[in-house]
């Protein structure tokens, strides 16, 4: 079975995503910050990262950085909630710079997120 960590500071976001997973059948791993993310994924790499990018402690662009710089081959969506949609589109184009195959706006629309996330496992 296919295993997805959520790095996700906001407690209900982590929740809703991890349902809407678990329904497809995924198991899910889950963290609240980029640091814990990143070290979880480093104890037990997964096959899809879905991390946002705004949070405390390390946010999402250091941890996408970080987990392309260790793990090339790391599958990561990007996801944010910034308030303004321009500032946030500048975060999720250089989480996609930066090396995260898909990039979405909160809330993001379930039916893209499992596509996205289907498709990051079929290219196994």
């Amino acid at each position: 079975m296919s295993r997805i960590l959520i790095i996700e500071d906001n407690e209900q976001v982590r929740q809703l995503l991890r349902m809407t997973l678990e329904r497809e059948g995924y198991d899910i791993d889950e963290a609240e910050d980029g640091r814990s993310g990143a070290r979880l994924y480093r104890q037990s790499p997964a096959d899809v990262v879905i991390t946002d990018i705004v949070m405390p402690e390390k946010e999402g662009l250091e941890t996408i950085t970080e987990l392309r710089k260790d793990f090339p081959g790391a599958k990561i969506i990007a996801i944010s909630g910034a308030c303004d949609y321009a500032f946030a589109q500048v975060y999720l184009d250089a989480a996609k710079n930066l090396g995260a195959s898909y990039a979405f706006q909160k809330p993001v629309p379930r039916d893209q997120l499992l596509e996205a996330v289907k498709k990051l496992l079929d290219e196994d």
